[in-house]
């Protein structure tokens, strides 16, 4: 007889992806963006961070708020293989899972107690979306959760080279400068879906109030647009 058990929602995260389009395919790929941790009213007592800033790194437990379906599917076709090879879905990470739920791993960079909105934790490397809930934090504890030995399954077998990003100079400085370094990192991972290769085709991301727009040849990527959000 199964019983459903609530999950509570204990806080959100708050940074520059506010589509997702564009996100890490994984955490800690691109360690120099920066997300904020704000935590709901209830879950603000200093007490339960307490120890928390010895740690490095932290687990983030989270929902695919974008994912939630009502119906699952056994098998999923993972981008990193191209989109049209189905797998288990318990063999990837694809956010169309029976439950939509994320498990990242970030490192800590600072525990914020003293704020207007209570503690607050400051994160490098995530990939979840702007607003995206999260349901609980654990210290990550190098001796048990790291594994070197461990097999990666068909992800392993996939190693994408990084693209050469090409972003004009003029283009560039419309960014704020502490937006840079990390947009450029992700567009040299090929924010695009594995299934789209079109070298015509002009593809469009949203980052930091900005709507990028690049092109791909080869391993070239090109930035051709950049424009902030509402202005024309």
């Amino acid at each position: 007889m199964s019983k459903e058990m609530p999950m509570r929602i204990i806080a959100r995260i708050h940074n520059d992806f506010s589509s997702k389009f564009g996100i890490p395919r994984q955490s800690g790929l691109v360690d120099s963006l920066i997300s904020t941790i704000v935590f709901e009213p209830e879950f603000r007592n200093p007490d339960a961070f307490r120890g928390l800033d010895g740690y490095s790194h932290i687990w983030l437990l989270w929902q695919f708020s974008e994912a939630v379906r009502r119906n699952w599917s056994p098998t999923v076709r993972p981008p990193r293989l191209g989109g049209n090879t189905r797998m288990g879905v318990f063999a990837t990470r694809s956010p169309f899972r029976p439950n939509a739920i994320g498990l990242s791993c970030v490192r800590l960079e600072k525990v914020g107690l003293h704020t207007a909105f209570g503690p607050v934790l400051y994160v490098a490397g995530a990939d979840l979306m702007d607003g995206s809930p999260i349901f609980d934090i654990k210290p990550y504890l190098a001796y048990c959760d790291s594994h070197p030995e461990a097999l990666e399954g068909f992800t392993g077998a996939v190693n994408k080279p990084a693209l050469h990003v090409e972003f004009p100079q003029e283009l560039l400085e419309r960014l704020p400068q502490g937006c840079r370094e990390g947009l450029l990192e992700i567009l040299a991972q090929d924010p695009r879906p594995g299934y789209q290769n079109e070298p015509n085709r002009v593809y469009g991301m949203t980052f930091a109030g900005f709507e990028i727009g690049f092109t791909v040849a080869g391993t070239i990527l090109t930035v051709c647009r950049v424009e902030e959000n509402g202005v024309q």
